[in-house]
């Protein structure tokens, strides 16, 4: 994957058809994750969701990973800021839109709730970011990209102790910010 990825940095469209073939399934589980944080009727699709972020990852002037479980955050990143976009559009269309406040809930990585406004957590991060952004891209990373603390401990490079303190704060912190 690594070999892969240094070729899709050079410029090889083999590569880059290579590697969506390759990760097509870890993209499209983190959208299904994504899009459980969505409302019923929701007019995204999951596989509109990986597509439209692997087009955004591939159409960037600055290609430059490191190996695959940076790929993934990277991917994660744009499908949030897709689905943010696709949030604020619906809201302008709707020109009256309202921010439904759902509390997050302790087990929130592994059992998200449907309700979840993402509006609502991306204006809470965009705060959160401003106090602690290490924390925050902890949130991100766990919460919109569905990684492990493994995986989050490896993109970040520190020990999977310190995710889970980082994860606990944050998570606290959040459950503050637009808890009922």
């Amino acid at each position: 994957m690594t070999a892969i990825l240094a070729d899709v940095q050079a410029g090889s469209d083999q590569a880059q058809d290579q590697l969506f073939r390759m990760i097509y399934a870890e993209l499209r589980r983190i959208a299904s994750a994504q899009m459980r944080h969505q409302p019923e009727g929701h007019t995204l699709q999951p596989t509109a969701l990986v597509h439209e972020a692997y087009l955004k990852l591939m159409g960037g002037t600055a290609l430059h990973w490191n190996d695959r479980t940076h790929f993934l955050a990277t991917a994660s990143r744009a499908m949030r800021s897709i689905l943010v976009d696709h949030a604020r559009a619906q809201m302008r269309l709707k020109r009256a839109g309202r921010h439904q406040r759902v509390p997050l809930h302790s087990d929130v990585a592994e059992e998200p709730s449907p309700e979840l406004d993402v509006l609502t957590v991306h204006e809470a991060l965009k705060k959160f970011e401003k106090l602690s952004p290490d924390r925050a891209r902890v949130v991100e990373l766990r919460f919109f990209g569905g990684l492990s603390n493994e995986e989050t401990a490896k993109v970040l490079g520190v020990t999977e102790r310190t995710i889970y303190r980082m994860w606990e704060f944050a998570r606290a912190w959040l459950l503050k910010e637009i808890g009922p």
